[in-house]
């Protein structure tokens, strides 16, 4: 109960724990969310507000289906029977299936045009909307993004090296929803004069975290150790340390190096192996380490010049 005046209160909603749908118009429905505010008043009607609550459903493009490269061909025979002019042959690749608004599809691609006309290369995304009520479906596909390529005369080839194509503003990927599916896909057409066009097609995904470069680099090293075609290269030998002669002066050398007897040198060099290998090994067995000290004991000058 409030008494009369103006009163401001902080209501907090939490929304269900389950993967909420996004909110999203399309052309034969839509899914919208409300915030609803009741007052109620005694003897008279209760007063009420609506306002949209717009819900983002959360779809990760870094998820391992998505980062992996997929590629297609196809081939299409242009007339028929004595009237066959040659073949048109298409071939597709892209780096992944999962991306973002804003982001610049690199699309690979090889046509070869064998037949006697001129065709036109284009890239196209789609927006296939599906609807489910009462055992019907109902679907619709558009156009939300397309680029055109070059003609290709009779008898070349063209190469696209990263033509890129731009993800356009549009609402994410809808896959969980019985009732509702918004899905896309990225089509390479190829249209030919007087005959049917050459099409190949991925399903996309458009999603709404941001794209990890170094994930979906792990996740292909891990991939390609489990398949074996990822080199495994050992590191190189080792480089044998300096020589404790060189580097620490003779007189340090002598004071620190223990006395040696005539029996013991004699046992040694009867001890000392041939080969070289060993003889270094023996040289540094009985080598102390240089003393520590703050003091210099091969003093340089030193020239300091100061720019500005």
């Amino acid at each position: 109960m409030l008494e009369e005046g103006r009163h401001e209160i902080p209501f907090e909603l939490e929304l269900p724990q389950r993967h909420l749908v996004s909110s999203f118009t399309g052309k034969h429905g839509s899914v919208c969310y409300l915030v609803k505010a009741v007052l109620q008043r005694p003897n008279h009607h209760d007063q009420h507000v609506c306002r949209e609550l717009p819900i983002i459903s959360h779809v990760d493009v870094n998820s391992p289906e998505l980062v992996c490269p997929v590629s297609e061909n196809n081939e299409k025979m242009v007339g028929r029977w004595i009237f066959a002019s040659g073949p048109v042959s298409l071939k597709v690749n892209i780096e992944r299936t999962g991306y973002n608004n804003g982001e610049l599809v690199p699309i690979y691609a090889e046509i070869e045009n064998c037949s006697s006309r001129l065709v036109m290369p284009k890239v196209v995304i789609y927006q296939i909307q599906t609807y489910k009520a009462k055992g019907k479906t109902i679907s619709c596909k558009q156009v939300v993004a397309s680029v055109r390529g070059n003609h290709v005369p009779s008898g070349c080839s063209v190469t696209w090296n990263g033509k890129t194509l731009k993800i356009p503003p549009v609402s994410p990927s809808i896959l969980n929803s019985d009732i509702l599916r918004v899905e896309y896909s990225l089509a390479v057409i190829v249209q030919i004069p007087g005959a049917k066009k050459l099409k190949v097609e991925f399903p996309v995904v458009i999603g709404t975290t941001p794209y990890n470069d170094f994930a979906s680099r792990s996740l292909s090293m891990i991939s390609g150790f489990s398949t074996g075609w990822l080199p495994l290269t050992l590191p190189d030998t080792p480089e044998a340390p300096p020589n404790y002669a060189d580097v620490v002066p003779q007189e340090e050398f002598e004071q620190h190096r223990p006395p040696v007897s005539p029996s013991q040198q004699s046992e040694e060099l009867e001890r000392q192996p041939a080969s070289q290998t060993f003889s270094y090994i023996h040289e540094f067995r009985f080598r102390p380490p240089p003393l520590y000290s703050e003091i210099d004991p091969n003093p340089m000058e030193y020239q300091t010049v100061f720019s500005v």
